[in-house]
């Protein structure tokens, strides 16, 4: 599960790949149409080292070959990441031998601007090295209010929700994207509701987002609703188990937290309340937790 704000800016590109191609377009860069995207390992630690570790990498392969692209999200400008930068982008290049381009997401201009400036290594007139990266933020991210641009791209839609989540345009986008999920299936527009969401943040347009999914009805709500539902029976079965004393072993606590059915996830928190023991709370139907 996405776990924070943070998180959810670069894992949008992570889950969507396709996002990174429009992305792209947009900005009018031009990129190889991939054929195929994978998902890069991120630790960059090498033998000894300073631990080092990027948000997202992904390599596209097109006709043209390979091509990496590493993605981070900032929330203010840090100098630090000159270093930090320069080191994911070696390692990458070093490792796969093939292009490498650093893509930074941001969610306010002033953030953006500083992303954006030459990042360089060695003596101000002459840097040994130059880090630039290509910056995307509420500064060249289009407003998509209109319904059927979003019907048409609606992880673009999302994205566009979550560079502009300080903007006053943000309801309008946050309108029309609640709109177009209800035309994709329920389960990626469920998911994509969440990465809406945690996205925003702790901001306004987070209320918004809360307020359009409370008082609208979408065919993908309930889904969305059950999903979370389950998840948060979930981690009170755990917690109870835990705070008893009860080891859980990786497999049962895997079981658990896959576990979609709340019916049967209620059953079992009403019985890890007096369990001493795992059987005390699967072993009563002869059977283990099962998987959603």
């Amino acid at each position: 599960m996405i776990s924070s704000q943070h998180e959810a800016l670069h894992r949008v590109f992570r889950d969507n790949p396709e996002l990174c191609t429009s992305v792209f377009k947009v900005l009018d860069i031009p990129f190889p149409s991939p054929t195929e995207v994978a998902v890069v390992d991120t630790d960059l630690t090498e033998i000894k080292p300073i631990e080092r570790r990027a948000d997202t990498i992904m390599m596209f392969t097109s006709l043209e070959g390979q091509h990496a692209v590493i993605t981070e999200s900032q929330s203010k400008p840090d100098d630090r990441k000159t270093a930090a930068w320069a080191h994911y982008i070696s390692h990458v290049h070093v490792k796969f031998g093939c292009p490498v381009t650093l893509l930074v997401i941001c969610q306010d201009e002033a953030t953006a601007t500083w992303a954006a400036l030459p990042k360089t290594i060695g003596l101000p007139d002459w840097p040994t090295l130059s880090v630039r990266a290509v910056v995307v933020g509420p500064h060249n991210i289009p407003v998509i209010d209109d319904l059927a641009e979003a019907v048409n791209d609606v992880v673009l839609t999302m994205f566009s929700a979550l560079t502009h989540a300080r903007s006053k345009e943000v309801a309008a986008i946050l309108e029309v994207l609640a709109d177009a999920l209800d035309t994709t299936d329920t389960t990626s527009a469920g998911h994509i509701a969440e990465q809406t969401e945690i996205g925003l943040g702790n901001t306004d347009a987070r209320r918004i987002w809360r307020d359009l999914m409370a008082t609208k009805t979408y065919r993908y709500q309930s889904e969305y609703a059950q999903m979370l539902r389950a998840e948060g029976e979930a981690k009170v079965l755990l917690m109870i188990l835990d705070g008893r004393g009860v080891v859980i072993p990786d497999e049962v606590r895997r079981r658990i937290t896959t576990c979609a059915d709340t019916t049967v996830l209620e059953t079992w928190c009403k019985r890890a309340i007096h369990a001493t023991s795992l059987t005390d709370i699967f072993g009563m139907d002869d059977e283990q937790p099962e998987q959603g």
